[in-house]
């Protein structure tokens, strides 16, 4: 059966192309070259207003559950948002180039975060401070948690390294011919890749072997997301020849080429993807994790955002520093320069 598409919601809110998107149920946010983030209200249908605490392209946007939200930026900047109130309850000195892509753990209680300073490092969202340091030996410009929070991956040009959360060390690595656009987890275990050619193909992180391939686009493929729908396993992909096309995966016959459920045209140089669920229409995200309960987000971040006081400790050469803010004061400026990692 196929899909209509039908243009629901259009606002021309950023003065540069944009870079990120992120969703929850209830709102869309964009990033963008021009600096800032723009917050939309799905269920109303208009624009709720800017965000303006990065000083520098908006590179990545995450939402977990519904109570919080991490943004980071070419400034080298996370902040951290509450998304009730949208103040940043902590803004963090992540990294000494720029913050490339982050991730949050299902549970909420760690992030991964890598940069243009060849590092990849793990936040303790629970005890607010930098957990762990590991150098790359390249630049890593994707980081992406599996459904089940087992194991991580990181994109490295055309290079896909698997990490196994309990030893932090490399159980596999998938190669492709073109550098690596965008990455998703179908599964805890089937990860689908597109890049700079027109294909999406679907990976298995075990045995690090292509399970299939299909030509999705005319162009390269910029996005890919996933979500599941009474059971049926959805891929959406965006491509530079403007296409927005979903398709309709059968786990059970995976080799087999998914059929095309609908397309659309957008007649734009599409940079970013992602897919808002009407959690009315009982549909489950399937993307990079399940859709944690507004409680649960709430209970994992519980010493950020329910105590008075919000404190990071930075690991310096010495002794680490501490800072202390209130809750209710937005931060203006980062951590001093000289709290170095």
């Amino acid at each position: 059966q196929s899909w209509t598409v039908v243009p629901d919601f259009t606002h021309h809110a950023h003065s540069a192309s944009l870079s990120a998107v992120a969703v929850n149920n209830r709102y869309v946010v964009t990033g963008s070259r021009d600096e800032t983030i723009h917050i939309y209200d799905m269920k109303k249908k208009t624009e709720h207003g800017a965000l303006l605490q990065h000083n520098g392209t908006i590179t990545c946007l995450e939402f977990y559950g519904t109570a919080h939200l991490l943004s980071g930026a070419e400034d080298g900047l996370i902040c951290i948002w509450n998304t009730k109130r949208w103040e940043c309850l902590q803004s963090i000195r992540a990294h000494k180039g720029h913050v490339t892509s982050l991730s949050i753990h299902p549970s909420g209680k760690l992030a991964l975060s890598v940069g243009t300073d060849k590092t990849l490092r793990t936040w303790n969202l629970v005890e607010g401070r930098s957990a762990f340091i590991k150098n790359l030996k390249q630049n890593a410009h994707i980081i992406k948690w599996s459904p089940k929070g087992e194991k991580y991956v990181t994109v490295i040009t055309n290079k896909v390294d698997i990490y196994k959360l309990d030893t932090a060390s490399i159980i596999g690595t998938i190669t492709t011919e073109k550098r690596i656009s965008s990455l998703r987890f179908i599964t805890d275990s089937i990860l689908a890749i597109a890049g700079d050619d027109e294909m999406v193909r679907l990976y298995s992180c075990d045995s690090q072997k292509c399970l299939s391939e299909f030509k999705a686009h005319e162009n390269r493929i910029k996005d890919i997301y996933g979500f599941e729908r009474e059971g049926q396993h959805v891929i959406v992909t965006a491509s530079s020849d403007g296409y927005i096309k979903m398709w309709n995966l059968d786990l059970n016959k995976i080799k087999d080429v998914p059929s095309l459920l609908c397309e659309v045209n957008t007649k734009a140089r599409l940079t970013c993807l992602a897919v808002w669920l009407n959690q009315a229409s009982e549909t489950k995200e399937n993307s990079d994790k399940a859709a944690p309960s507004p409680q649960a987000g709430e209970n994992d971040f519980s010493s950020i955002v329910r105590k008075k006081k919000v404190c990071w400790n930075d690991k310096s050469d010495k002794a680490p520093k501490r800072r202390t803010i209130s809750e209710k004061q937005k931060l203006k400026v980062p951590l001093q320069k000289e709290e170095k990692e």
